[in-house]
C-alpha cells in the first residue's frame, strides 16, 4: 500500500516547499505558475486552471459551457452545428482567460464527439486557427487511460474498474497495483444512447448489453470496486446523498454496496422528468439524461458484480494533470502532501508535526499503516487553525477538514480526521456536524480520534509548538496507567493547563490511575 512507503515521516519537514503566495517586499506574489486544461467533450466544454503542478490538483478557476457537440451524432454522423459555434466561442474565451492568468502550459483536449464525427477534423482545424492553439484529439485508449489515471491520482491504491461516462462515450479500465490494465472505449455516452434508443428503456438496455457482451474481461472487476466517473454520475451521487439523508455531503469517494446501488439506481432510472424536476439542486440541463445515466451504471453493476460502487470526482482532466507531474511528485501520498502544504501555508510550527507523531506513538501500540498515515495527517493539520478566533477553532477545523478537496480519503477516514482536529481544540460534543461525522464511525474509531485530539492538545500546551521541547518529555502507557515524564527543574513543563489536559487524555484512555512524573 501507499501508506506502507513511510510517506510523510522524517522527510516530511524537509520536503515542504513554498506554496501559494508568499510575502516579498510587503506584497503577496505567486511562487508557482498555474497550468490549464480545456476539455472539449461531447456535452460540455470546460476550462480548469490548477494552482501549479503539485500533488493535489487545486482548481483556481473552473468554468464549463454546455454545447452538446455530440447531440444528434448517432443519426447524422456529424457534430451538432449549433454546438460547434458555441464550442468555438467557448474555447476562444477559455484560451484568452488562461493566457491572462499566465498559465505555464495549456492542454486543449478533444474527446469522443470530435473523434467520431465526420466533420471532426474540420472542427479541430477551425479551433486551432481561431484560437491559436494545438488541439490534442485523444484516442479512445488515451481517453480511457486519462480517466483511470484521474482515479489513481486521487486513490493510488484503487483496485477494480474505472467507468467514465461522457456525452459520447463510455470508457472502462481495469486498475490495480497503481497501474492501468485492460480497457475499452464504447459509443455509450448519455447523449448518444438517448438518441439511439429514442427514450425507450428496453431498447437502451439492449444496446448497453450488446456492447458489454463483447468484453470477456469484465469479470476482472467482480468482487472489487467500481469507480464511477463523469458529470452525470456525479449528479446522481449528489441526489442519492440528499435523498438518503447521508451524514457527509461530499461527492468524492461516496460509496455504496452493490445491492444498495442496484436498488437506488433502478429507482432513479425509472423516474420521469417531472419527478426529477422536484429534486432540489439538479441542473435542468442534466434532467433529460439522468435516467439514461442511471440505467448505464445499473447495468454495469449487474454485469461486473463489484463489491462496492465508488463515485469519484476525479477523472480525465485530473489524469492529464497527473501525467504532467514530475515523477517524484507523482509518487507522493496525496493526503500527506496536501496536509503538509496546508501546514506550511499556515506559517507556524510546521516541523512540530513529526515530533507530535513520535511523542504520542506509545498511545497506539500495534497501529496499522493506514491508521498511522491518518494520525500523521492529523498531526500536520493540528495547528493550522491557530489564526481563527479561539471560540471557533474547533468548528472551523471540523468543517474545513470535512469539506476540503483532500484526495485519498474514504468518507470514514475523512470523518475520523475531521473529528481528530475538532477534539484537538475542544472536548465538547455539541456541534451538530460532529454528531453527523460520528455516525460514520464505530465506537472504537470514535475513541481513537478522541485520543488523537486530546494528545495533540496536550502536546501543543506542553511545548507551545516550539521545536525540541516536546521531545524532552515522554508518554508511557500500561494497561493500568498513563505516565507523562517531564525533566526536572524546567519551568516550561509546569502549569495547570498542562496538568488539566493530561488528566483529560488519561480519562479518554480510561486510565484513571495516571500521573505526571518529574525525572532527572
Amino acid at each position: 500500500m501507499a501508506a506502507d512507503k513511510a510517506r510523510g515521516t522524517k522527510a516530511t519537514a524537509k520536503r515542504l516547499q513554498p506554496i501559494g503566495r508568499a510575502a516579498e517586499g510587503g506584497m503577496f506574489v505567486r511562487r508557482r505558475r498555474p497550468v490549464g486544461i480545456v476539455d472539449i467533450g461531447s456535452n460540455s466544454v470546460r476550462l480548469v486552471v490548477y494552482d501549479g503542478l503539485t500533488r493535489t490538483p487545486i482548481p483556481l478557476f473552473n468554468e464549463k459551457a454546455v454545447c452538446a457537440l455530440g447531440s444528434g451524432l448517432q443519426q447524422s454522423g456529424r457534430l451538432n452545428p449549433e454546438g460547434v459555434e458555441m464550442a468555438l466561442a467557448s474555447v476562444e474565451r477559455f484560451v484568452h482567460l488562461a493566457r491572462a492568468m499566465e498559465v505555464d502550459r495549456l492542454d486543449v483536449l478533444a474527446t469522443a464527439a470530435a473523434r467520431d464525427a465526420a466533420d471532426g477534423p474540420e472542427f479541430i482545424r477551425r479551433l486551432e486557427e481561431r484560437c491559436g492553439v494545438k488541439v490534442c484529439l485523444l484516442s479512445g485508449e488515451e481517453e480511457a487511460r486519462n480517466a483511470a489515471l484521474g482515479v489513481l491520482c486521487s486513490i493510488p491504491d484503487a483496485d477494480g474498474m474505472v467507468a467514465d461516462l461522457g456525452g459520447g462515450s463510455l470508457e472502462l479500465v481495469v486498475v490495480e497495483n497503481h497501474r492501468c490494465g485492460t480497457f475499452s472505449s464504447m459509443p455509450l455516452g448519455v447523449l448518444r444512447l438517448q438518441d439511439q434508443s429514442g427514450g425507450d428503456r428496453a431498447r437502451a438496455v439492449a444496446i448497453i448489453d450488446e456492447h458489454l457482451a463483447g468484453l470477456d474481461w469484465l469479470g476482472q472487476g467482480r468482487g472489487r470496486c467500481l469507480y464511477a466517473v463523469g458529470g452525470a454520475w456525479r449528479t446522481i451521487a449528489r441526489i442519492l446523498i440528499e435523498q438518503m439523508n447521508y451524514p457527509l455531503h461530499v461527492l468524492d469517494n461516496f460509496t455504496l454496496s452493490a445491492p444498495d446501488a442496484l436498488s437506488l439506481l433502478d429507482l432513479m432510472s425509472r423516474q420521469s422528468r417531472k419527478s426529477l424536476e422536484k429534486i432540489p439542486g439538479v441542473s435542468k440541463r442534466r434532467l433529460a439524461t439522468l435516467p439514461v445515466a442511471a440505467m448505464i451504471l445499473e447495468r454495469l453493476v449487474q454485469v461486473i458484480q463489484p463489491s462496492q460502487l465508488v463515485f469519484s470526482v476525479y477523472g480525465m482532466r485530473e489524469g492529464q494533470f497527473f501525467q504532467n507531474l514530475p515523477g517524484p511528485v507523482r509518487d507522493e501520498d496525496p493526503l500527506i502532501s496536501a496536509c503538509a502544504d496546508l501546514a506550511l501555508a499556515a506559517g507556524r510550527f510546521t516541523e512540530h508535526a513529526r515530533e507530535l507523531m513520535d511523542w504520542m506513538s506509545p498511545l497506539f501500540p500495534n497501529e496499522s499503516a493506514p491508521l498511522q498515515r491518518l494520525r500523521l495527517a492529523a498531526c500536520l493539520l493540528g495547528d493550522i487553525f491557530w489564526s481563527e478566533h479561539p471560540d471557533y477553532r474547533a468548528e472551523q477545523g471540523l468543517l474545513k477538514v470535512l469539506r476540503l478537496p483532500f484526495m485519498g480519503l474514504s468518507h470514514t477516514d475523512r470523518a475520523a480526521l475531521a473529528l481528530a482536529v475538532y477534539y484537538r481544540y475542544t472536548s465538547s460534543d455539541d456541534h451538530p456536524m460532529a454528531a453527523q461525522a460520528r455516525l460514520l464511525l464505530d465506537d472504537e474509531r470514535v475513541r481513537r480520534v478522541r485520543v488523537i485530539g486530546n494528545a495533540l492538545r496536550l502536546g501543543h500546551t506542553l511545548s507551545g509548538g516550539a521545536p525540541g521541547l516536546l521531545a524532552r518529555t515522554r508518554l508511557k502507557m500500561t494497561p493500568e496507567r498513563l505516565l507523562l515524564e517531564v525533566p526536572t527543574g524546567h519551568p516550561v513543563y509546569s502549569g495547570d493547563a498542562s496538568a488539566r489536559r493530561f488528566e483529560k487524555l488519561a480519562a479518554v484512555l480510561g486510565l484513571a490511575n495516571s500521573s505526571i512524573v518529574v525525572v532527572e
